[in-house]
């Protein structure tokens, strides 16, 4: 249920998820200050439709009784009484993350120039695309760039590849920075809720190539990005971030592609900043994102 721990580990990030009942943030409240632990964070939400309970709490553990490797069991009881899904988290645990690209270099761009400056807290041990187009890119920052390329005929042969690269790697979380193929349902489901996309908010009202040439043509007002998790369902994912921009008729199609591909770029970051803070809980085909 836990990431491995950092024996420097000074805070501990609780995500839960359980059918609702009275008393559950007293209880686990409870549990964290009969063991020392002070409070920093703490977020909950109850779906009233679907009697379900949503929390984060966060704690220092400056002054916890319980050592970290010893959490994981300590709280399990109370998480079976609940019946709750849940993870703890530790800091100085960072996630590994793959970025998967293609031709286009905004959003991978955009990452690898927050992860430089150390906003996400993550390490990405590797780039993969079935494209060289982006190696140089990858090489400015010193990460190894692996090109596999996809067809028709080589898909299951290169998806193999690419599951056995992450493993090697010890990746916990993919980003589709733009990455122009369709994964199977056997990858998506070997990282389900681990996989994060971005694409245009268009869709499905304009599918297929180019969307902002069709949006264009149709004289939209409005154009955004959305970035989910990836599931069986082609860009039906749980949603974990979205943004609009005001077109008008002085705008010209490059104008939107510049504009669409600033909010592609942005809305990816904000998700992975989410997903990387331990901020997002799934709810079936929503999510519970506390910011």
């Amino acid at each position: 249920m836990s990431s491995t721990p950092s024996a420097a580990a000074s805070k501990a990030v609780l995500l839960l998820s359980c059918p609702d009942r009275v008393g559950l943030v007293a209880r686990i409240a409870n549990f964290i200050y009969e063991r020392g632990g002070n409070i920093l964070d703490l977020n909950e939400h109850v779906d009233v439709e679907e009697h379900h309970f949503f929390l984060r709490v966060s704690w220092s553990l400056d002054h916890f009784s319980i050592p970290v490797d010893d959490l994981e069991s300590a709280f399990a009881p109370l998480a079976r009484e609940f019946r709750a899904n849940w993870t703890i988290r530790f800091s100085g645990t960072r996630p590994r993350m793959a970025v998967f690209v293609s031709k286009y270099d905004h959003c991978l761009r955009e990452i690898l120039w927050r992860h430089s400056l150390g906003e996400f807290d993550i390490d990405i041990p590797l780039i993969l695309s079935n494209h060289p187009d982006l190696a140089p890119l990858a090489g400015q920052h010193g990460i190894p760039f692996h090109v596999i390329p996809v067809t028709p005929e080589s898909k299951v042969e290169a998806e193999l590849r690419q599951m056995a690269l992450c493993d090697e790697h010890g990746i916990d979380t993919i980003v589709l920075a733009r990455y122009m193929q369709v994964l199977s349902p056997e990858f998506t489901r070997r990282w389900a809720g681990r996989i994060i996309n971005i694409h245009h908010s268009f869709l499905p009202a304009f599918v297929g190539g180019n969307p902002y040439r069709q949006a264009y043509e149709r004289g939209v007002k409005l154009i955004g990005a959305t970035s989910h998790y990836v599931t069986d369902e082609l860009d039906e994912g749980p949603i974990i971030e979205q943004d609009i921009i005001r077109i008008s008729h002085r705008d010209t199609l490059d104008d939107l592609v510049r504009k669409g591909r600033d909010l592609e770029r942005l809305v990816l970051a904000r998700a992975l900043r989410l997903h990387c803070d331990h901020r997002i809980l799934l709810n079936g085909r929503k999510t519970v994102v506390f910011d």
